[in-house]
């Protein structure tokens, strides 16, 4: 049994879980099965797993705080498609996930600018490997773009992870996609969403 009060709470979390939905109820088709990496809290789990009914949804996370939080959201608050949440660190090559079958979507939010460069190779490695012909991964969070003025508040934050740790940082929009293009996969779209966040697809 869960321990409920293991469930963390995110503010940002809370506030961008509807764009969130929103964007990706427009992005996907009725049904399909849909793998999260970097779930965190849980809170975009069990939000996103109840207004897509016809997914079923699997968090993952590397850290056994994080595990224990989403179990119990998902305790919290049940969505038929929402799976058991697995270990998973992306750095971890081949990801150790159980072979039922490929996915149809991977989305990964808030991990590329909070983890070292290298969990972006991996990201793209391992989305050409699980995902279906035609999957789609997408991503969401701060992005730098060539050609365009950061926003005030990217280049605070972006000062104040470096501070942090030297190793994080927001994540310039080509870099990601080249590191996209290596792996195989192809480049779709961004979309904007509130405070200063998008969401990138890509396909394989």
């Amino acid at each position: 049994m869960p321990d409920l009060n293991a469930a963390q709470t995110s503010p940002a979390a809370d506030r961008n879980k509807g764009p969130i939905l929103a964007t990706l109820q427009a992005l996907l088709p009725a049904r399909g099965r849909l793998l999260e990496l970097a779930a965190g809290t849980g809170q975009h789990a069990v939000h996103c797993a109840a207004g897509l009914p016809g997914w079923q949804w699997l968090p993952t996370d590397p850290s056994p705080d994080a595990l224990a939080s989403v179990r119990a959201w998902a305790q919290l608050h049940p969505a038929p498609g929402l799976l058991p949440a697995l270990q998973l660190d992306v750095l971890q090559q081949p990801w150790p996930l159980p072979e039922a079958g490929r996915f149809d979507a991977i989305f990964c939010a808030n991990m590329l600018h909070i983890a070292p460069w290298a969990c972006c190779n991996a990201l793209m490695q391992g989305a050409a490997a699980w995902l279906a012909p035609g999957g789609q991964l997408i991503t969401y969070g701060p992005y730098f773009v060539e050609g365009e003025p950061a926003a005030p508040g990217n280049t605070a934050f972006d000062a104040d992870l470096q501070a942090r740790n030297p190793a994080w940082g927001i994540r310039w929009l080509h870099a990601v996609q080249a590191e996209a293009a290596a792996a195989g996969l192809q480049w779709v779209q961004r979309l904007a969403l509130p405070a200063n966040n998008q969401i990138l697809v890509f396909r394989r």
